[in-house]
């Protein structure tokens, strides 16, 4: 697979679930809906362990010592999380979308323009304004594979389903917001890669997977974990490496 491939995947499914919506969208009950995202919950959870995985490459002990890898991933979700919740991520994200939606979703031309128009904004923010959308893309782009973006791409074919049944035609045109988004994010991945060393790489994976536990453990609605407030961790984890590196 050639790298940018789980973006395309990911656009390929939202054509293909907006289009799907469109026709028998609003067919499909609550029930259906809810244990198809407890699997894709429970599939969340499994890549996540395997990122996570990456605290005990040999590579990262070698460059930090056996028991620095714990405390380098430690350390970087803690000081991450306590940035992001001082610079509220998660409310301004939040904001952003709602700001957003209210802006673009006022129109004078007309019902059918508001509703493309409002089905584009809210899908492209709930597809490209996320977790999964900034670790898989940035994974994808390091060489660590599409799993984190295949499954995106699953979510958000079943997402696009839902959303075309309700705001029509304007949500399949979301597919260009993701293609742009995940690209640069996919790029900006493989820059890093060309940088980093190996050991930077793995705590900077490996930090990645434990949030991704905390967007598992929302699509399994066991508990409401600020996500988007851990996104910093992963500006934190290269620099803690480096850190440990120098002290070991």
């Amino acid at each position: 697979m050639f790298v940018g491939f789980g973006t395309v995947v990911n656009v390929v499914a939202v054509v293909a679930g907006s289009g799907l919506g469109l026709l028998v969208g609003h067919r499909l009950g609550a029930g259906v809906r809810t244990t198809v995202t407890s699997a894709l919950g429970l599939v969340t959870l499994l890549i996540a362990a395997q990122s996570a995985f990456a605290v005990s490459d040999r590579v990262l002990s070698d460059a930090v010592g056996t028991s620095a890898p714990m405390l380098v991933v430690l350390g970087s979700l803690v000081l991450g999380g306590i940035a992001g919740s001082l610079l509220h991520v998660e409310q301004r994200i939040e904001s952003l979308g709602g700001w957003l939606q209210a802006r673009f979703a006022r129109g004078d031309g007309g019902d059918d323009r508001d509703r493309f128009v409002e089905g584009f904004v809210i899908s492209s923010l709930v597809f490209c304004i996320g977790p999964l959308t900034i670790l898989g893309s940035i994974n994808e782009g390091l060489g660590n594979g599409s799993d984190q973006l295949l499954l995106k791409s699953t979510l958000d074919a079943f997402a696009s389903l839902a959303f075309a049944a309700s705001f029509g035609i304007g949500v399949m045109a979301s597919a260009v917001s993701i293609a742009v988004v995940q690209g640069s994010l996919t790029v900006l991945g493989a820059a890093l890669g060309s940088v980093l060393p190996d050991a930077h790489l793995a705590a900077l994976t490996a930090t990645g997977g434990l949030i991704l536990v905390g967007v598992a453990l929302r699509l399994l609605d066991l508990k409401t974990i600020p996500v988007a407030d851990l996104l910093p961790a992963l500006l934190v984890a290269p620099a803690l490496c480096q850190l440990a590196v120098v002290l070991h």
